[in-house]
């Protein structure tokens, strides 16, 4: 059974930091791209920033300088650090997990930038 949990969210204010954990487990997580995707209330999901199983990553404009995805293969977990937090942030995170046709997705967990 393939799961992605993820963890780390919570309410901040502007300019602080936070940085998200996503677990798998049932999946061989090193051949796997892997993602982390936000929605904000009224909004669609959006990709945040992309790491590929060989390290290459990619991010979303808004997020460039100040977010930084990294994954741990030994640990099984994919992270997202993010500095300088903004109102705009605010929204559910999730991480996505690909290979090939597969997508899987775990729960969210909700981040909260406010003063």
């Amino acid at each position: 059974q393939v799961q992605l949990v993820e963890s780390g969210g919570g309410l901040v204010q502007p300019g602080d930091s936070l940085r998200l954990s996503c677990a798998a487990s049932g999946i061989k997580f090193s051949s796997y791209d892997m993602g982390w995707y936000r929605q904000a209330p009224g909004k669609q999901r959006e990709l945040v920033a992309t790491i590929s199983n060989v390290g290459s990553t990619n991010y979303v404009e808004s997020v460039k300088g100040r977010f930084t995805i990294s994954r741990d293969n030994a640990k099984k977990t994919l992270y997202l650090q993010m500095e300088s937090l903004k109102p705009e942030d605010t929204a559910a995170y999730y991480c996505k997990a690909t290979l090939g046709a597969q997508d899987y997705w775990g729960q969210g967990t909700q981040v909260t930038v406010s003063s």
